[in-house]
Parts: C-alpha cells; sequence; structure tokens
C-alpha cells in the first residue's frame, strides 16, 4: 500500500457535507491530512452537482476514486448510474446494501444475484466497475450456505467485484484476511474499518489502529490480491470525524511503503 493509495469515505463526515461551503471546507480538511482521494457517499448532490463536485476535488488534488449509489438504482436504473460515474470521471461503484431484499429467503437473494449480474454487465460495457458491499447480514446461512459466499460463487467476476468491509466482516463472524485472499484479482476496493470492545464491553466503531482487527495483515493480503484503493470509514465517531479520519490517516501512513 502506498500513501496515494489511502481514500477517506465521505460518509464518515457525511454530516460536514450539507452546504458548499462546509463542504470545500471539509474536503480541504481531508486533502490537508495527506488523503489523495475520496470515495462518495452519503453526500448530496444537491448540494454540489457532479461538476461541480469534480471540479472542486481536481482543484484540491483529490481523485475520486469510487462512490455508493442507492441499490435500487443500480439494479433498476442502471444507465443513470453509468452516467453519473461519467460525469465524475470515476471507474467503481459498490452496492451498499440490500435494503430491500429478504435475506432470509433463497429466491430473494437468488434475484439479487441476477440483478448485480445484469447491472454489473451494464457498467462494464461502459468500462466501469460494481463491486459488492458487505455488513454482517451476509454471514448468516441461507439453506445451508453463508450468503456472501453465495453471492460471489453464483456473481461472473467479471461484472461483480468485491469491496470488503473490515468491521462487519468481523462483526458477521468472519476474518477479512481470509476474505481478502479469497477474492484474489477480484477485490479493488476494500474498506479499512476498525473495531474494538469499549469499556462498557460494548463493540464499536473507532479510528484504524486503534481498535482489535489485524490491518496490517488485512493489508497485506488485500495487496496480494491486487486492491487498488484502501479506503478509510469510520460509521460513529467520537467527536469532529475530519479528527478521527487524521488519526487513522497517520497509523495508515506509518504502514506504507512510501512512509
Amino acid at each position: 500500500m502506498k500513501k496515494e493509495q489511502i481514500a477517506a469515505q465521505l460518509y464518515t463526515a457525511r454530516d460536514l457535507l450539507k452546504n458548499p461551503e462546509k463542504t470545500r471546507e471539509t474536503l480541504t480538511r481531508i486533502r490537508d491530512i495527506g488523503y489523495q482521494a475520496v470515495q462518495i457517499s452519503g453526500f448530496s448532490y444537491d448540494v454540489l452537482n457532479e461538476a461541480e463536485m469534480v471540479a472542486l476535488c481536481a482543484e484540491l488534488g483529490l481523485t475520486i476514486c469510487a462512490t455508493h449509489e442507492p441499490g435500487d438504482a443500480i439494479l433498476n436504473k442502471t444507465d443513470s448510474v453509468v452516467q453519473r460515474l461519467k460525469a465524475l470521471g470515476c471507474q467503481y461503484t459498490a452496492y451498499p446494501y440490500p435494503a430491500n431484499v429478504d435475506m432470509n429467503s433463497a429466491a430473494a437473494i437468488t434475484e439479487l444475484i441476477t440483478g448485480l449480474n445484469r447491472a454489473g454487465k451494464a457498467l462494464a460495457k461502459a468500462g466501469q466497475v460494481l463491486c459488492y458491499h458487505n455488513h454482517h447480514i451476509e454471514f448468516r446461512k441461507v439453506e445451508g450456505q453463508i450468503v456472501l459466499e453465495r453471492i460471489y460463487n453464483e456473481t461472473d467476476p467479471a461484472f461483480v467485484q468485491g469491496e470488503i468491509d473490515t468491521y462487519w466482516v468481523q462483526y458477521g463472524g468472519g476474518d477479512s484476511v481470509t476474505w481478502a485472499r479469497r477474492l484474489k484479482e477480484r477485490c479493488p476496493l476494500i474498506h479499512l474499518k476498525d473495531y474494538r470492545i469499549n469499556e462498557e464491553n460494548a463493540i464499536e466503531y473507532c479510528e484504524v489502529g486503534n481498535g482489535n482487527l489485524d490491518m496490517p495483515g488485512i493489508i497485506a493480503a488485500a495487496e496480494e490480491s491486487g486492491c487498488e484503493w484502501f479506503i478509510v470509514e469510520q460509521d460513529v465517531c467520537p467527536g469532529d470525524p475530519v479528527d478521527s479520519l487524521a488519526i487513522s490517516y497517520k497509523y495508515l501512513a506509518g504502514l506504507c511503503k512510501n512512509a
């Protein structure tokens, strides 16, 4: 992993992106930390349209490495997603969450897989890449098979790639090192999100390096599998989310080959 491969997931700072001025300020702070790339998620294009976001990121020297688009849009309005990625000059997006899918139903999961293959094929035709972003719910077994295993087994790697989320893999009882290796040449994106048990013995999000996940091992396995973007995400922060992004970046920069 090199420093220029570390990206900030804007979902982390979503509450600071509610108007153009605050968005500029927040992205400037993220750039000043050392981040050279961002993933767009949790951001409304009513604040800045695609062209304005591209211009701001270009001005600040930030690459838009990926997005999250609504799952319904990906499956049922795929052309709109293709057009948005073109407008952003971005190759990667991810299906973020199976919000309207009955994950207890094998038939519903089959329908999701069919939709992912169909949408991924359309994006591939446009030179773009659809990834799948996991939570914990894909680690339940339905008819004896872990759902995430089925999703990757039954989608075409040419059309559906992976975006492993390390926190949710752990929460679901999986192992991110194993999954990074399992998705060799199929995981261009990874969400580096740490996981810890707090003083109340409750699970909580925390800055990368402040939790109990084997981040050096995860990063090494992801590198071996050809990961391109190592994306920092923290769903809940104890204070200013940009301060949390700074703590995570400092830790990860120390692990970089060009540290």
